[in-house]
């Protein structure tokens, strides 16, 4: 457990209660999830029970219990993405990274997410790595967007 870590994130928030999703979303961005331990640490200060902690960061789909790989890699699936072709370039995605959706690369380089929608129909089918997004993707074209994010 990372306890410097935790209390630096814990002092950006004068206000512990009401900010429980933003502190969430800072252990997320340092830790790349949300470790156990740290989440326990964080009921402990806070006096917030970790049953509510655990509720909301289930709740959401940005939160993770898992490690996940430096790259998150998101397919949309949605019904504009998978008419034009997403499972197609799901499958070259998962064939490449050798990984199922929802796991990790054992370089931890890598994590493959699917998602329904990305707000990004005319770009279908659309994907996802990091912040960066690339449309009309076809499978062919995994290839050279992945190397883009290796090491």
């Amino acid at each position: 457990m990372d306890v410097a870590a935790m209390d630096a994130i814990l002092a950006k928030f004068p206000t512990i209660r009401g900010n429980l999703i933003g502190i969430l979303h800072e252990m997320q961005s340092h830790f790349n999830y949300l470790p156990e331990e740290d989440l326990r640490y964080l009921s402990k200060k806070t006096q917030i029970p970790i049953t509510q902690i655990y509720s909301i960061a289930n709740f959401y789909n940005r939160f993770s219990l898992k490690p996940k790989g430096k790259n998150t890699v998101c397919v949309c699936l949605g019904t504009a993405c998978h008419v034009k072709g997403a499972e197609r370039v799901m499958d070259e995605i998962k064939a490449q990274l050798k990984v199922d959706v929802g796991e990790s690369t054992d370089d931890m380089q890598f994590s493959l997410e699917e998602v329904r929608c990305i707000g990004a129909c005319s770009l279908a089918p659309a994907v996802v790595v990091n912040e960066e997004t690339y449309g009309q993707v076809a499978p062919k074209q995994i290839h050279g967007i992945l190397q883009k994010f290796k090491k």
